[in-house]
């Protein structure tokens, strides 16, 4: 992640919507199928890629597996070290992690791969530090989802997507946090995983469960997310 993105001028506004449960759509679309991903398989260790205030770290721990968080906005890398102290928190880039070739069990990307802009080398760099038989789960926004938005028409609210095969960043702006997000056509994502040897294993785009229901139907009315799991070996 490189340049201005928008992260560090956006950090507070972030951690204050985040607190310390995350947003809805973390909560109650993702949380649950990742954890399930997760649980009973004896990961050890886990690299959560962009952890930004840590939540996530913080919940892999709870789970009893040891987690290295990497983040490369200094605000909210500060901010995950305060709320764990006993946990381990590295200022770098998803393109170069500090880490040894095979030394993860489980590396993660929780809604991160949009923020990268040097996705060529973040892809395999995560494929590099697991060891063998180790996963890579991912969790994304939907390239429909970046290509798309909500529109009001005469027949309603419709969810339209233009542009499709263009990958391109664009600023995103919600709740008090500005940044620069990714479109990329999800072909781009497969081929990268695909070339560095990783296997699908999991593949579901999840519906929301709790919360609030009127919050919980644009979920499952559009595919907004999606979440893989890549095995090494």
């Amino acid at each position: 992640m490189a340049g201005d993105n928008g992260w560090a001028a956006s950090a507070s506004a972030w951690i204050a919507d985040m607190g310390t449960r995350g947003d809805y759509a973390r909560r109650h679309v993702l949380d649950a199928p990742m954890l399930a991903r997760i649980r009973g398989r004896g990961f050890r260790d886990a690299l959560d890629v962009g952890c930004g205030e840590g939540r996530f770290c913080r919940m892999l721990r709870t789970e009893g597996i040891s987690a290295t968080g990497i983040e490369p906005t200094a605000p909210l890398c500060a901010e995950a070290k305060a709320r764990d102290p006993g946990g381990n928190y590295l200022q770098a880039m998803a393109e170069d992690l500090p880490c040894a070739d095979g030394s993860f069990d489980l590396a993660v990307s929780y809604l991160t791969l949009i923020d990268i802009d040097g996705i060529e080398a973040a892809i395999p760099e995560m494929a590099r530090v697991l060891r063998p038989g180790g996963s890579l789960l991912i969790a994304n926004l939907n390239s429909f989802n970046t290509a798309g938005g909500w529109r009001d028409r005469p027949e309603g609210r419709v969810f339209e997507i233009d542009d499709y095969l263009r990958a391109r960043p664009e600023w995103v702006s919600l709740r008090g946090v500005s940044i620069r997000n990714w479109h990329r056509p999800f072909s781009r994502y497969m081929e990268l995983l695909l070339a560095t040897g990783l296997r699908l294993v999991h593949f579901e785009e999840p519906a929301p469960t709790g919360g609030d229901a009127a919050r919980g139907a644009r979920y499952r009315r559009v595919p907004y997310f999606h979440i893989m799991e890549w095995r090494k070996g």
